[in-house]
């Protein structure tokens, strides 16, 4: 690649328009490779590993569907940037495997299985502009050839980039170029009603584009959280997926035959394909019903999310946006069961997986009042496939029958939206004379109390469960979601479905007492134990652990404060009592020499002692409020009489003062 390729920079709207789109694409590619390789992890000792392998794949598992949401919001980043450049939101792409010339030479584009050469691959598509590396095996570009952009051409053709990051610094360019030249009000000509905020869905980084700084924003955060990321930043992508390899290498020193991904294939396609050579075409049954249907979700999902960027009111553009990513949930363990089933009779030992194969147009439908009737008329008609599936193929009832009972729901749930523009519903001018309708939104719902003191509130998708005994007022949630946490009200207060259920499943992990959890019935995962047990200083204030805990013999969840200031009533919980009674203790203890645990994660022991410390038992990182790691222990005796000259570690001062526990 010549240097006045790399940088080359789009010279015009339509241009830039197109080099969008390209980003557009190139991160929805990606979010499918890496859900496909997913989907191909193996989930049982059954499938020939150990405890111990299974652990790293569920954890693998774990990451790669971070990456892969962090990319779903990457799309809807650029989308958002297109949507205030004047051009409509791009969710179309180019069928698997992507065809040469599409992209740029050295940028393949397939799906494949989760495998070391996948990995290798994955890490080189993500690599920083400062890493020089070799693609993963078997990912050669067919061709070399270059992809010039003629900045004197008025049709838009998409240049050369070695990397993603390239890539983003072109439209970084290109928008502060066009700014300059045209005026920055000439071009961000985009209706706002058009994008999606984080108010409508928590994706990460999701914000409203309107002016160069914004957009300019926007597109650091997606280099820095993956393309283009500096080498050393921790959570890239780039170096996520290198944690991936490092303790998949290990795993495979240890057992040169560990396989953790099934033998899923590489290229999948419902049709048999005129030129064959790196595809294969799915025509054992039951896998080419199953995959029908799964790719009938994955487009419906991409038609809901299409619509709520037409300018629709926010809520409707809300229950779209929730209904696509409830419709990729129902789609996840179609796609998983895919990869067990075999894909083809001329090609024993290898299992089918999901095509996500596309329509010629992923135009959004017109939003207009019959678009909704339209929706819902897919879902039954999807349903009723897997109705007929569930009939037919007996291995594959229960899972049909779940995803159509899924579907239905959902279309049900839909039925109920109102469609219409922003403009419709609050009109420019209004006659005086006319009393405005107050729209009242419906109470929340009544909470069940439960046998331990919890309250339940029922949600469509997703219930919350309540415990006030633990809550230490922290006001992630008031504030975070103030639509489902209503403050200063009378009767009932919390109404799980003001929001999204990726909302609900943020704030409630942002939750530091455990007070708030969940419990999921859209398919979705629960929550899961942390990768890393910690325990957090709060300034003046009590101990935040996360981690799978058991205390004094009883599972509490994955979150918790506990008292160290001595004067709970709801020991050993914190119930703010510190606040009352002017404790101080500092958050920033000075650092111990500690060495890295062989394991940071697992269950945590906590053993309230009568009239003493907190024994804890397990791999324990100790961190200060700012999040500096102070200590690594295996065990440890936590004060929590507020006496320690030694905090947060019991010195005896419990016995002086004849602290009662």
């Amino acid at each position: 690649m010549t240097d006045a390729i790399a940088d080359s920079v789009p010279a015009s709207r339509e241009q830039l328009w197109g080099v969008l789109f390209e980003a557009a694409e190139i991160e929805h590619n990606l979010m499918c490779c890496y859900l496909y390789a997913m989907f191909s992890l193996k989930d049982s000792v059954d499938e020939g590993v150990t405890e111990e392998e299974l652990a790293a794949i569920k954890r693998w598992r774990g990451e790669i569907l971070d990456v892969a949401i962090e990319e779903m919001a990457h799309l809807a980043i650029v989308s958002n940037i297109l949507s205030a450049l004047g051009a409509p939101a791009h969710f179309g792409r180019q069928n698997f495997p992507i065809a040469p010339g599409y992209h740029p030479a050295g940028v393949v584009v397939k799906l494949a299985p989760f495998n070391v050469q996948t990995l290798d691959h994955f890490i080189y598509l993500e690599r920083p502009d400062t890493v020089e590396m070799a693609d993963g095996e078997g990912f050669a570009p067919e061709r070399d050839y270059v992809r010039t952009l003629a900045s004197d051409r008025l049709m838009s053709a998409t240049m050369d980039y070695a990397t993603v990051g390239k890539l983003y610094q072109a439209i970084e360019d290109g928008i502060s170029g066009l700014a300059a030249s045209i005026g920055e009000d000439a071009l961000f000509v985009g209706d706002e009603a058009h994008q999606i905020g984080p108010d409508v869905v928590a994706l990460p980084n999701l914000t409203i584009v309107r002016c160069v700084k914004s957009a300019i924003a926007a597109i650091d955060a997606i280099v820095r959280q993956g393309e283009g990321s500096e080498a050393g930043v921790e959570d890239s992508h780039f170096q996520r997926f290198l944690k991936i390899r490092a303790e998949y290498q290990a795993l495979l020193a240890a057992r040169p035959d560990f396989k953790p991904g099934r033998a899923a294939a590489h290229n999948p396609v419902m049709r048999k394909p005129p030129l064959p050579e790196g595809k294969m075409w799915i025509n054992a049954a039951p896998a080419s019903e199953l995959l029908d249907i799964g790719n009938a979700i994955y487009n419906h999902s991409l038609r809901c999310l299409a619509l709520s960027y037409t300018g629709v009111d926010k809520a409707a553009q809300r229950s779209l946006v929730n209904a696509a990513i409830e419709l990729m949930r129902i789609l996840t363990p179609v796609a998983e069961r895919l990869t067990a089933l075999p894909a083809n009779e001329e090609h024993p030992g290898c299992t089918a997986g999901l095509s996500f194969a596309t329509l010629r147009s992923a135009a959004a439908l017109p939003p207009a009042e019959g678009a909704i009737p339209v929706l819902t008329e897919r879902l039954h008609q999807i349903g009723a496939r897997a109705t007929w599936l569930a009939a037919h193929q007996e291995d594959e009832a229960e899972l049909a029958e779940v995803t159509a009972t899924q579907l239905e729901r959902l279309a049900n749930r839909l039925a109920t939206t109102t469609l219409a523009p922003p403009s419709v519903l609050q009109p420019a001018t209004a006659a005086i004379e006319e009393t405005p309708v107050i729209d009242t939104p419906p109470a929340p719902p009544e909470p069940i109390q439960a046998d331990d003191g919890r309250e339940l509130i029922p949600g469509q998708s997703i219930d919350l469960i309540f415990d006030a005994q633990r809550c230490i007022h922290a006001r992630h949630c008031v504030l975070g979601q103030p639509k489902v946490f209503k403050a200063n009200v009378e009767g009932p207060w919390i109404d799980p479905d003001a929001t999204t259920t990726e909302g609900l499943v943020t704030v409630a992990h942002m939750c530091p007492s455990g007070a708030i959890q969940y419990r999921r019935h859209d398919g979705g995962h629960e929550e899961a134990p942390p990768p890393v047990n910690l325990v957090q200083l709060r300034e003046n204030g009590p101990i935040g652990v996360r981690a799978d805990m058991l205390l004094d013999g009883k599972p509490i969840g994955y979150r918790a404060t506990l008292c160290r200031c001595g004067a709970s009533k709801n020991k050993p919980f914190c119930d703010s009592s510190h606040i009352a009674i002017g404790f101080t203790a500092t958050g920033e203890p000075e650092t111990r020499e500690s060495q890295p645990l062989a394991a940071r994660g697992g269950t945590l022991v906590i053993e309230p002692q009568q009239d003493g410390p907190l024994e804890v038992l397990g791999n324990l990182e100790l961190c200060a409020g700012t999040g500096r790691t102070f200590d690594r222990v295996t065990s440890t005796w936590l004060c929590r009489c507020g006496g320690s000259a030694n905090k947060p570690y019991c010195d005896g001062t419990h016995r002086k003062i004849g602290f009662k526990s």
